[in-house]
């Protein structure tokens, strides 16, 4: 029987970090998935990053991870999302290559020691004493390992639904896991059904683009990665298209939405779809008030000519699908390529795992990706590399990488998933991080690169980089806050600090320093903005504050919370589902009131002396 360190099930974003992640932290790995030529293939929209989903790449990359790279080798076009607002909603989005990104990943994995790669469909996992030791495939071989991570993606018994037909497949008619969920739940873990859907394909040269307006890539080059210089052309980058629907479009949609797969197509549909990432239907249903949605013309590629109608995923059936494509401006001769699809599939309730991503029912198991009912390639990407590290901490008896929600989107993604769970597909959305002013795109490696290189996937260089920024940023702060700069005032000179300065309107820093050769643009941004939102960031920073106070605030493990009388019923419930570790994120559990927890630190007092 082989044998491994650790098993990684599933190469889509999550198992692609994983796998990279433990095999370079010197762990034996095998990553096994269904076909190897669709590793890190993109089934659905052809871009990485997008508003907040941008600085969840850079948190990866800031960490040690490989999507930011391996996009910024790829990309095609390149935004600075939100970039005329504040910096703590500014986000990178890059339309990628759907041939070249999966192949510069996978040429990465072949290249990479301690990794192999197995093409098999696993089933089964072999378990003793509530303890992971391996997998089963489905020709029954049996492969030992001390650690498996599951990133199973959209994979379990997953259907394909199109208007009244199901059909038992995964994304590019792959053959689908049959068994694998129903073993999880013979081991105790809760399943939970969801399902997410893809737009149509249209050919290029169908589409009178006249009709669209253009949406250029921006004329300043970006990166995700913090290490390497950007590589396109920022005059020769792909463009995208605007346009909207008809109300042509919403009369074909409304008079058949019965033969949606989602409104009546299929009686026996169970699955939730993502609320932040509707179907047409879901939009014309829900926001009956509006008479067009903004969809957008998206290339997938340099090397065909496949257009991607972003905003129009449908489970309609494909006759209805031709009309409604045929009435959207510049599509009234397109040529339908692939048709739209849902696809219903199995994840667990991720309140089953524990914040290093580590499953409570079985040791030694991690999940990660869609599997823990999150969308979106970030996120799972994100959770991939949280995944690895943890199961190589835990390999060396370490305590595990814990995000939290001031420190990294990560963080406020994956406490969000094991503390407040989901019934349908998890998106990250801005919204969702309550200090989102100190997580921005401009400082992911001030916030992250430490912990990147104390697990050692950063290297001594790029950590020393990371200090001679940091030392850069304190000196030139000092400098400003003594250099004086001449103002008219009231008709009268003056002269204020350049630290004082920079807190009024319309002033850059760049500016002012364009002759200073001593500091790099990024450094001198970095103080910009620091300097301009100290304000905002001191009050963001005092309210982080007092949640980690709560956070300090241990819960015993043996804790009987039906012991704690005076709790009302539902609070009792989520509090022995979650099993919180601390008071704080006891507090963010859906039916924990203040009230409750205000009982329940009483107990704690009189019962463990906390």
């Amino acid at each position: 029987m082989n044998k491994y360190e650790v098993i990684v099930v599933g190469g889509g974003h999550a198992g692609v970090e994983s796998a990279l992640a433990t095999a370079r932290l010197g762990h034996k790995t095998l990553l096994i998935t269904g076909r190897i030529e669709n590793i890190a293939t993109m089934p659905c929209n052809p871009s990485i990053g997008g508003s907040s989903k941008g600085i969840i790449v850079r948190e990866i990359d800031a960490l040690g991870g490989e999507m930011g790279i391996n996009a910024d080798k790829t990309l095609i076009q390149m935004k600075m999302l939100n970039s005329s607002k504040g910096p703590a909603v500014r986000s990178l989005r890059a339309q990628a290559d759907k041939i070249t990104y999966p192949k510069e990943m996978q040429k990465t994995l072949k290249n990479q020691e301690n990794l192999d790669i197995k093409e098999a469909m696993v089933e089964d996992l072999i378990i003793e004493n509530k303890k992971v030791k391996g997998i089963i495939t489905d020709k029954l071989e049996k492969i030992e390992s001390k650690i498996v991570i599951l990133t199973t993606g959209t994979y379990l018994k997953s259907d394909i639904l199109i208007g009244s037909s199901r059909t038992r497949s995964g994304p590019h008619d792959e053959k689908p896991s049959l068994h694998l969920s129903d073993k999880l739940k013979e081991y105790g873990f809760k399943i939970l059904r969801l399902k997410t859907g893809t737009p149509p394909r249209i050919a290029k040269d169908s589409i009178d683009f006249s009709k669209a307006k253009v949406e250029e890539g921006d004329k300043k080059s970006y990166t995700f990665s913090h290490d390497i210089k950007a590589i396109y052309d920022i005059n020769n980058q792909v463009p995208c298209h605007l346009i909207y629907t008809t109300l042509k479009t919403h009369e074909i949609i409304l008079n058949n939405l019965n033969k949606s797969a989602m409104y009546g197509g299929i009686e026996d549909i169970i699955g939730i779809g993502p609320r932040y990432c509707p179907s047409i239907e879901d939009k014309l249903v829900k926001f009956k008030d509006k008479d067009r949605h903004q969809l957008f013309l998206e290339p997938e590629s340099l090397y065909y000519d496949d257009i991607y109608i972003q905003g129009f995923s449908t489970s309609m059936p494909k006759d209805i699908q031709e009309q409604m494509v045929k009435s959207l401006p510049g599509l009234e001769n397109a040529k339908i390529l692939r048709y739209a699809y849902a696809i219903e599939y199995d994840a667990i309730y991720p309140t089953q795992i524990n914040a290093s991503l580590e499953t409570k029912i079985i040791e030694n198991l991690f999940t990660a990706g869609q599997i823990n009912g999150t969308s979106g390639y970030e996120e799972a990407a994100a959770q991939g590399l949280i995944a690895g590290i943890n199961a190589s901490l835990k390999l060396r008896n370490k305590e595990p990488l814990i995000l939290k929600r001031n420190e990294a989107y990560i963080g406020v993604l994956i406490d969000d998933l094991v503390t407040k769970g989901t019934k349908e597909p998890y998106r990250m959305l801005t919204s969702r991080a309550e200090y989102r002013l100190l997580l921005r795109h401009d400082n992911a490696d001030l916030r992250l690169r430490e912990y990147g290189y104390k697990v050692g996937l950063i290297s001594e260089e790029k950590y020393q980089k990371l200090i001679q920024k940091k030392e850069d940023i304190k000196k030139l702060i000092n400098e400003i806050k003594t250099k004086k700069i001449s103002i008219t005032k009231d008709n009268k000179k003056t002269s204020l600090s350049i630290y004082e300065y920079l807190k009024t309107p319309s002033t850059s820093l760049l500016e002012i320093l364009k002759e200073d050769k001593n500091y790099s643009q990024e450094v001198i941004e970095q103080v910009e903005i620091q300097v301009k939102y100290e304000g905002y960031i001191k009050k963001v920073e005092r309210e982080a504050e007092k949640m980690l106070k709560n956070e300090s605030k241990q819960i015993p493990k043996d804790i009987d919370y039906n012991k704690v009388t005076n709790i009302a019923t539902e609070a009792r419930q989520k509090l022995i589902e979650v099993k919180p570790k601390t008071i704080g994120q006891a507090l963010r559990i859906s039916g924990v009131n203040p009230s409750d927890i205000s009982i329940l630190m009483v107990y704690l007092r009189k019962y463990y002396n906390e």
